[in-house]
């Protein structure tokens, strides 16, 4: 059903012009569709809305989950760990948290971003003689390294 829904998806963003949009979450719970997006613009309302539409229609049509389902189409949201390199692209310079297979976890701001590594940019204190001196640091992070990567919201 999960690949259903997926090319149903795809289809909606066919259709709607939607070609900056892609999926980053799907989930299929018995008669509960939740489909999570995301675009390398900006996830709208009414983008959401036009594709809920778009896949009810079909829903609606062949029956897939019978006469009775809930359908939720909304953004991946903040909270949720980048997943794709037009994510980490839409993001530079924002601030991340970075969380490596070595156990690290690196805090600063997303600088660049390619396909085998991204760059977060911080402030570190080192000791020269007597005094405390911050320096900045550009911390290269393999993207294969990357465990989770989420943007930090700050008020």
């Amino acid at each position: 059903m999960e690949q259903q829904i997926e090319k149903l998806v795809a289809e909606a963003f066919e259709e709607l012009g939607y070609d900056d949009c892609f999926i980053v979450g799907l989930r299929v719970n018995n008669t509960k569709v939740e489909v999570f997006l995301d675009s390398d613009s900006s996830i709208t309302f009414e983008r959401c809305r036009k594709v809920s539409r778009f896949i009810e229609a079909v829903l609606d049509e062949k029956q897939w989950l019978g006469e009775k389902y809930t359908l939720e189409v909304s953004s991946g949201g903040v909270g949720r760990p980048l997943q794709f390199l037009r994510q980490y692209v839409k993001n530079i310079d924002r601030k991340v948290e970075v969380k490596t297979v070595q156990e690290e976890k690196v805090k600063g701001t997303l600088t660049f971003a390619d396909e085998e590594k991204v760059v977060v940019t911080y402030e570190d204190k080192v000791k020269q003689g007597k005094k405390n001196v911050k320096i900045t640091v550009n911390k290269e992070i393999l993207m294969k390294d990357i465990l989770e990567t989420r943007v930090k919201i700050s008020f």
